[in-house]
């Protein structure tokens, strides 16, 4: 009952956002209920500052209804698809990765942007966004101003890429037959796994594809998001390096606070879906829980809509935007060109 009380009416809220926006996301596929969802929650914001006893539930469901959304996608894939997906995809995501981290160096010496906020925005271009930024931020000790305004930087550009990209996927010739190239670049090219789910079900409904999209892009992003424990760890022995020839307090890696423990629940799920199909059972079995997660996936994009801001962001960010749209730009080309190499597409 106390959860209830604290989280029920922001979790009522992003309900109701999610199911006309799952309708009419059925009705113009290819728009997509994610990008309605996200949509609404943005407009919806600008005229409702202050959402009072809301907020809490909303933070609650654009976190925790989509790692559950994540988590229920395990179900219905095999687990020898899933490592070999990520093998498939990991020279992409080391490329892209390191794009990201070279130009955000780069960057913070031309333009002079705080080094905190370059490395905030850099880490959380090239891995997973919000996720990435909250393990990376205590062990380069980033205040909260810096680390709302990466997290506002990045979310900017996951909802263009959320919302441009199936556009972009069809005008440069993506196949329409299968998920897999437009899933490897979702997954590798976007940032937060919110925008990856957003886009790859997007794909989905444009071509018919039931969730062929959705599951490769969700594999190829875990794979990515497990780069947050060697970065972080990499990131501490630099500042502990730098803290000692001052004289001051090393930073701490936590091993807990950088492993997404949802990544666990997902091989799990998918561990228990390989064994009950090679046991006989009819992989039909798990649909419902796939669409399922499809609705969360629309839920929990209504609720990070809702705790945007963009117009004060473009309002008071002006270099980091500068820096997260350089990191976005050179990784977008990256995986293109390395799935082009690859033969990919």
């Amino acid at each position: 009952m106390e959860f209830l009380k604290k989280n029920g009416s922001g979790i009522l809220v992003c309900l109701i956002i999610a199911i006309p926006s799952w309708l009419l996301g059925k009705t113009f596929p290819v728009i997509g209920g994610a990008v309605i969802a996200i949509l609404a929650g943005m407009v919806i914001t600008m005229f409702w500052n202050k959402k009072g006893k809301a907020e809490a539930g909303i933070k609650w469901t654009s976190k925790l209804i989509l790692q559950a959304a994540v988590v229920l996608l395990g179900f219905g894939m095999n687990l020898g698809v899933i490592f070999e997906t990520g093998k498939q995809s990991l020279p992409i995501i080391v490329c892209t990765i390191t794009t990201s981290l070279v130009i955000a160096w780069i960057l913070r010496k031309a333009l002079k942007v705080p080094a905190n906020t370059s490395i905030l925005v850099g880490v959380g271009s090239s891995i997973c966004g919000g996720s990435a930024i909250a393990a990376t931020a205590p062990v380069i000790d980033a205040d909260d101003d810096e680390i709302a305004q990466a997290i506002a930087v990045i979310f900017f550009f996951n909802v263009l890429a959320a919302i441009f990209f199936p556009m972009l996927g069809k005008m440069i010739g993506f196949d329409t037959l299968h998920g897999d190239s437009f899933g490897i670049f979702a997954g590798t090219a976007i940032n937060d796994t919110s925008s990856v789910t957003a886009a790859a079900s997007t794909w989905d409904s444009m071509w018919n594809l039931g969730s062929e999209t959705l599951n490769k892009a969700v594999t190829v992003k875990l794979t990515r998001t497990l780069a947050i424990i060697p970065i972080t760890l990499g990131l501490s022995f630099i500042r502990a390096n730098a803290n000692a020839k001052e004289g001051k307090k090393t930073s701490n890696f936590s091993l807990k606070r950088a492993f997404p423990m949802f990544i666990l629940y997902f091989v799990i799920a998918a561990i228990i879906t390989t064994v009950c199909v090679n046991m006989g059972v009819d992989a039909q079995v798990f649909t419902p829980l796939k669409e399922l997660s499809k609705f969360m996936i629309i839920m929990a994009m209504a609720a990070i809509g809702l705790n945007s801001n963009v117009i004060q962001l473009i309002k008071t960010g002006g270099k980091p935007l500068a820096v997260g749209a350089s990191c976005w730009c050179g990784i977008t080309i990256v995986s293109l060109v390395m799935q082009h190499i690859m033969h990919i597409w």
